[in-house]
């Protein structure tokens, strides 16, 4: 079934990926806007007969679903919009804006299901039991483990943030759903009159951290956080591949929204090696990164001495100085300057975000290990963190 309605709405010939990802972002809206509705009328059917509130308010929110299914259409098709001159980086990020916005219907139905679930607890009523209703609420669990599965196969195919969000929120949904079916049959056949306003708190709180935990995924790439580390592990083999490029440091990766993913990298090449030869190199590898992920790379070159014995000789000494010191470090653009009276070791220090000692500390207990090794050498830092 969900292959084939994909098949029949997305996946039409002569469509380009973005046209095939807002079809499924509008398909998994509209599919998702049918459900809701339906769930909505039979679970508010089931509560008014049966007199339970976390039945009812299952109803409620499952109207607030279709709405939120609503922006997901929304998102799909705005996201989807060309560049322009106000936005040259496409307008993907809107995708992320629409899934915050299902988070703020999840929250305000997480609130308004806590209200009338604690006034149910501090005046609770008698829940009329019936068959048909447990066997309703457990089709409309059915139905949502459906729904979760399709926007699973959704956001596998197109990793669209909204429809990732709107799986979370069916499952959430299934044990919200459970939760009410044994509210119900607690009530029945103990005649606890408290369970239906418990349950209905466990659903509210269930609700509540599916919004909290679409709001740090969301925010996060709004924010700018850092890429997949698969991803980097991709970008630093390629270029590690292409004939002349030594080392890679500085990369930095920008997400504008969904297949809209900008980079750049410092490549170490010899600087002894013909330039016009290695530009070419470096455009050729941009190209390659581009095919084969998507990304819009800038590379620049940073030459550094490969050829030099004594200059291999003092990164490898300054290399196993480092490793002492924290595994975790790594250096780059390393240079030696040879004076009169001391040699200069010239380089960057990448150590991990909020390391406990400060960069002079760094600085000051690398130097004093280089003078219980060799003299008269002297360490020129500059240190940094790293991007990804």
């Amino acid at each position: 079934m969900t292959k084939l309605l994909i098949r029949i709405f997305a996946e039409k010939k002569g469509l380009g990926e973005s046209a095939v990802r807002e079809r499924c972002g509008i398909l998994s809206g509209a599919v998702g806007i049918v459900c809701n509705l339906l769930l909505c009328a039979f679970k508010f059917a089931v509560g008014t007969f049966t007199n339970s509130v976390s039945v009812t308010a299952d109803a409620v929110n499952n109207l607030s679903d279709a709405s939120s299914n609503i922006v997901t259409i929304a998102g799909a098709k705005l996201s989807n919009k060309p560049v322009d001159d106000e936005h040259p980086f496409g307008h993907g990020r809107i995708e992320y804006i629409s899934a915050l916005v299902i988070s703020f219907f999840i929250f305000m139905m997480s609130f308004e299901l806590l209200k009338s679930s604690v006034d149910k607890l501090l005046h609770p009523q008698d829940v009329k039991f019936s068959v048909v209703s447990v066997v309703i609420l457990a089709a409309a669990i059915l139905v949502k483990l459906w729904m979760a599965f399709f926007n699973n196969a959704i956001y596998k195919k197109t990793e669209n943030v909204n429809a990732k969000a709107v799986r979370q929120d069916c499952l959430n949904d299934c044990f919200a759903t459970a939760a009410t079916v044994a509210a119900l049959l607690i009530s029945h056949f103990t005649a606890f009159k408290h369970a239906d306003g418990i349950m209905g708190i466990i659903v509210a709180v269930m609700i509540f951290i599916s919004g909290v935990g679409i709001v740090k995924d969301i925010s996060g790439r709004l924010l700018g956080k850092a890429p997949a580390p698969e991803l980097v592990k991709e970008i630093e083999d390629i270029m590690l591949e292409q004939e002349c490029i030594y080392g890679v440091h500085d990369l930095i990766v920008h997400d504008y929204g969904p297949g809209r993913i900008i980079a750049s990298a410092h490549a170490e090449v010899p600087c002894d090696a013909d330039i016009l030869e290695v530009h070419d190199i470096i455009d050729l590898t941009e190209k390659i990164i581009s095919k084969k992920l998507g990304i819009m790379m800038c590379i620049h070159m940073d030459p550094i001495a490969v050829n030099d014995e004594t200059v291999n000789k003092y990164r490898e000494f300054m290399a196993q100085i480092i490793k002492e010191y924290d595994g975790d470090f790594s250096f780059h653009d390393f240079r030696v300057v040879d004076g009169r009276m001391k040699t200069n070791f010239i380089f960057d220090l990448v150590i991990p975000h909020r390391y406990a000692k400060s960069s002079k500390q760094i600085i000051n207990e690398l130097q004093s290990a280089v003078d219980k090794k060799k003299e008269n050498i002297f360490l020129v830092i500059t240190v940094e963190h790293s991007f990804v």
